[in-house]
């Protein structure tokens, strides 16, 4: 680094035990770095299913259309509802989801309406709960010495 004045590595070793295993600058509060893999995956009738691991970092949005229609060459059919990180609802793909009838959980893009329905709190209310078992198999997964 000194002899060719840089002050970057891209493939720098932080564990002599896992050199595999990189830091990955994400940005969130209270921990702009995470170190390991990441992941894109889905989850149906129980099942997890993972469609992408990197060590390095890529965005997950992009992965949306590839996952929906995997999911529709299995099944036979679009899923009623997709249920995504903030990140995967851009323009983009809320328009794609919209042209197949597809629906995408999470709040809207753009400032919330003053009087949002009741149905629609209970939809957020049922998405976020079924967001917490996508959560919850993360956080088995990572739990150590896990024996699956």
């Amino acid at each position: 680094m000194w002899s060719e004045n840089k002050t970057r590595v891209d493939q720098i070793i932080v564990s002599l035990s896992q050199p595999h295993v990189r830091p990955i600058v994400r940005g969130k509060a209270g921990k702009p770095t995470e170190f390991g893999a990441k992941l894109s995956v889905s989850y149906v009738d129980h099942y997890v299913f993972l469609h992408r691991l990197s060590w390095e970092n890529f965005n997950e949005s992009q992965a949306l259309k590839a996952q929906v229609k995997n999911f529709k060459e299995t099944y036979g059919c679009y899923p009623e509802s997709v249920h995504v990180d903030k990140i995967y609802r851009t323009r983009e793909n809320l328009a794609w989801c919209k042209e197949r009838g597809i629906r995408l959980s999470r709040l809207s893009l753009g400032r919330p309406p003053k009087n949002r329905s009741t149905e629609l709190k209970k939809q957020a209310q049922e998405d976020e709960s079924f967001r917490n078992a996508i959560e919850g198999k993360f956080g088995f997964i990572k739990v150590k010495n896990c024996n699956v």
